[in-house]
């Protein structure tokens, strides 16, 4: 069985953890466009491809699938998951399956706007949020909101162009210079990170682990604690169940006033997932077992609280080969 990753990145674990799993039974194969993502050089054999928006991308990852002959695919990024749900027919056609959710939710899952809507309207507690600057103004002046909020990309990702704006000058400054933009509720509470795999065959909820966020650096978890509530996996359970992910899915959520919030949705592996691998949830064999044509049994919680996870910084060095002073 062989395993392609797409936009590797600096996801190095996420390779190795897969390379562990096949442990000789396949290949984990890996691309990037840049030659300087270190994640490439865990990988078995790895391949430099264009930018995911140029002309022929797919057609580039469709001709690497062939040629090493991938079960499975997966990307890193968000931008790419609507992509490859997109050509999921076209991987199907040459025997890969594209591990992950429809085209229509990795689409919501971008779309800050729309998985609001979709919250509100599926009862779901979550971040009031503003498309309409004016109506976000009506809503200070009756005291439904107030100051700090977060302005951010209605489409982003990775904490990207986030902004807190502490009055209405702010507000209006950044919407005067910015596009597409959203006005979101700034929610006081612990912030809290959930790994889930959803089995890609029976759609059950097969994982979850949840850790309390302690520290967190350029969107990503840095520091963290695991911990266990039934009420939240419940919630966790029920979410997945109404909105129909699959595979490896990454949520945001966050406790105020004992009530749990739904924050963001990312439909693959997220960057603190490392620390769920690493307190013994392994949804890498979840992904390969499904590969295989097996159901998994699910194993909630299955792991013990209060184990930390600290992340700190690795180099890995290479060789340019055409090196130019």
């Amino acid at each position: 069985m062989n395993i392609l990753i797409l936009s590797c990145g600096t996801r190095n674990k996420i390779v190795q953890y897969m390379k562990r799993e096949l442990s000789g039974r396949g290949r984990v194969i890996a691309t990037d466009m840049s030659p300087n993502a270190p994640a490439l050089y865990e990988a078995d054999a790895f391949y430099l491809v264009p930018k995911i928006t140029e002309p022929g991308y797919i057609d580039r990852v469709l001709e690497i699938c062939r040629k090493e002959q991938i079960q499975g695919v997966f990307s890193l990024i968000d931008p790419e998951l609507s992509l490859l749900a997109e050509h999921e027919q076209s991987f199907r056609q040459i025997g890969t399956t594209v591990i992950g959710s429809s085209y229509e939710l990795c689409e919501r899952t971008l779309d800050k706007w729309q998985m609001y809507l979709w919250l509100k309207e599926h009862g779901y507690a979550c971040a009031g949020s503003y498309v309409d600057k004016e109506a976000f103004y009506r809503d200070v002046e009756k005291g439904k909101i107030s100051y700090p909020v977060f302005v951010k990309p209605v489409r982003g990702s990775a904490s990207i162009a986030i902004t807190r704006a502490e009055d209405r000058e702010t507000v209006e400054f950044l919407f005067s210079h910015g596009e597409g933009l959203l006005i979101q509720e700034y929610l006081r509470g612990q912030e809290i990170g959930a790994d889930c795999y959803i089995d890609m065959i029976s759609g059950e909820t097969v994982s979850v682990f949840t850790k309390k966020k302690l520290v967190m650096r350029a969107g990503e978890t840095d520091k963290g604690i695991s911990f266990q509530d039934p009420v939240l996996f419940e919630l966790i359970e029920r979410f997945v169940k109404e909105s129909g992910f699959r595979g490896q899915i990454d949520i945001d959520i966050f406790e105020c006033g004992g009530v749990y919030y739904i924050s963001e949705v990312n439909p693959r592996f997220g960057g603190g997932y490392p620390h769920a691998y690493e307190a013994g949830v392994n949804h890498m064999k979840y992904m390969v077992r499904n590969l295989e044509g097996k159901c998994n049994v699910p194993e909630l919680g299955d792991y013990e609280e209060g184990i930390v996870m600290m992340k700190y910084n690795e180099i890995r060095i290479r060789k340019e080969e055409a090196y130019v002073r």
